[in-house]
């Protein structure tokens, strides 16, 4: 029977002391037996002693249906590991935005995303820098959409260039825009350059998937991520985008709440999504994400129209995680 480790106190679940069994190396009918004695309160001392489970009228399962019952709560396990990886991958948008991203870097990228689609199941999108929308659409498997960056990522305040790369990115072909907002402006409450450029931008792309970066990390406080939450949604964007993921600080988990709980309360919310970029590495920090978007969204918003990962090295997670190999995500921790 396995030992817990020192500090573990409390009630522990069945399937935690079945998994806990399964990392020490226990065989899976030694964990289901275990957990059988664990159910009863017994131990390999009572073996062969009048009223032992082994000689009680109820007595051990027979070994054929451990095995089935120690199997099928490990699959239930197994399962339940992998519905985080599941969403992740469909709600992924595959992203390459390198300063020094060539052709072959996209081609690699689409090749990347069509190996996936094959295997284990295609991303949302591919994302890239806006000289590259027409070979990412080109390369990209079928039904994975395409997404470029503007004003990305600096966030000026320069509107003719803005609408210049929207305009590129739409005759390109590209289905989706990510729009970084001129956050330094609106940090120092220079809001109406910055509404502006969202507005303008917001016009040219009308048909197209609008997605609003408003650099969370860096804005600090909760009031100014909710107002420039606000902004987004009242001048039209299809999603809010937590990062660039090119600062010191990308998604986290409060700002993110903050950004869920405004797109919630608001007239447009039901209509509005959600992405996380910037330091989503694994699928581990991708299902807090998923758990924030479940609680405060609803379940009806784990799919790529409400909700969408910006990263690259995700991927490599997800799959690792849904082969069961472990984490597969080797890339640097500065890497999107």
């Amino acid at each position: 029977m396995s030992v817990l480790p020192p500090g573990v106190k409390g009630t522990i679940s069945l399937i935690g002391l079945l998994a806990w069994d399964q990392a020490s190396g226990a065989s899976a009918d030694a964990v289901a037996a275990n957990s059988l004695r664990r159910r009863k309160g017994i131990d390999g001392s009572n073996k062969g002693k009048p009223g032992s489970c082994r000689h009680s009228a109820r007595g051990l399962l027979p070994q054929q249906q451990v095995s089935r019952t120690a199997a099928a709560t490990m699959q239930a396990m197994t399962h339940t590991a992998q519905d985080p990886a599941r969403t992740a991958l469909a709600c992924l948008d595959l992203t390459s935005l390198n300063d020094g991203d060539t052709a072959a870097s996209v081609a690699a990228l689409a090749g990347r995303a069509r190996q996936a689609a094959a295997s284990v199941g295609a991303p949302a999108a591919l994302c890239v820098w806006p000289r590259f929308v027409r070979m990412a659409r080109s390369l990209a498997p079928a039904g994975v959409k395409v997404a470029a960056v503007l004003n990305f990522p600096a966030g000026g305040i320069d509107m003719e260039q803005a609408l210049r790369e929207a305009r590129q990115i739409i005759f390109a072909g590209a289905d989706e825009l990510d729009l970084v907002l001129p956050w330094r402006h609106w940090m120092v409450g220079d809001a109406a350059p910055a509404a502006a450029l969202v507005r303008a931008v917001r016009e040219a792309s009308r048909g197209r998937t609008l997605k609003l970066i408003i650099e969370s990390g860096e804005l600090a406080e909760p009031e100014l991520v909710r107002a420039a939450c606000l902004l987004g949604l009242d001048l039209g964007v299809d999603f809010l985008k937590t990062s660039t993921g090119k600062t010191t600080h990308g998604a986290t988990p409060e700002a993110a709440r903050e950004m869920l709980e405004t797109i919630a309360g608001h007239p447009r919310g039901s209509q509005v999504g959600f992405k996380a970029s910037g330091g989503i590495r694994r699928v581990a920090d991708a299902a807090v994400y998923i758990d924030l978007v479940q609680e405060i969204l609803g379940p009806a918003a784990l799919n790529p129209q409400r909700l969408r990962f910006g990263a690259s090295g995700l991927l490599a997670d997800i799959e690792a995680t849904l082969a069961g190999t472990g984490a597969g995500n080797t890339s640097a921790p500065d890497s999107y």
